[in-house]
């Protein structure tokens, strides 16, 4: 998962000159490591890291261009539910956001994702149930 600092300054100012360019970089030198460290390819999975060491535009801009990290080859895992994006966005409180996480949810499947990590499941498959539905019509 890409962080940028430490949990406890990681959101103090942070910056990057193209964060969709810098967090592609830094998850496939982290994917190099792992494959050095004998960590086989098959056992990777890939988080930007929505909300860690990253303002509102930068998730922003990271959920805009997600294909780019979904075109990688290792699965797209993204932690969206109930994140400060999502109050940010909407102005509610932690227990006011399951529809702006949804709304998160199938934008990242939309970009590519392939795992999500939720906290309302039965909502989560709802969604999902409605958007494969979609999807797989001819």
């Amino acid at each position: 998962m890409h962080m940028q600092g430490e949990p406890g300054t990681m959101q103090q100012a942070p910056h990057y000159p193209d964060v969709v360019a810098n967090v592609k970089d830094w998850l496939l030198a982290r994917v190099d490591a792992c494959i050095k460290a004998g960590i086989g390819p098959h056992n990777i999975l890939l988080d930007p890291g929505f909300g860690f060491g990253k303002t509102l535009d930068h998730n922003l801009s990271l959920l805009k261009h997600l294909n780019q990290l979904a075109s990688l080859p290792h699965p797209l895992l993204v932690g969206l539910s109930r994140k400060s994006i999502a109050g940010k966005l909407t102005g509610r409180p932690v227990d006011g956001r399951l529809p702006a996480s949804l709304a998160l949810a199938q934008l990242a499947l939309d970009g590519g994702a392939r795992i999500l990590r939720v906290h309302d499941v039965a909502a989560t498959v709802d969604m999902l149930k409605v958007w494969r539905a979609v999807r797989e019509v001819k």
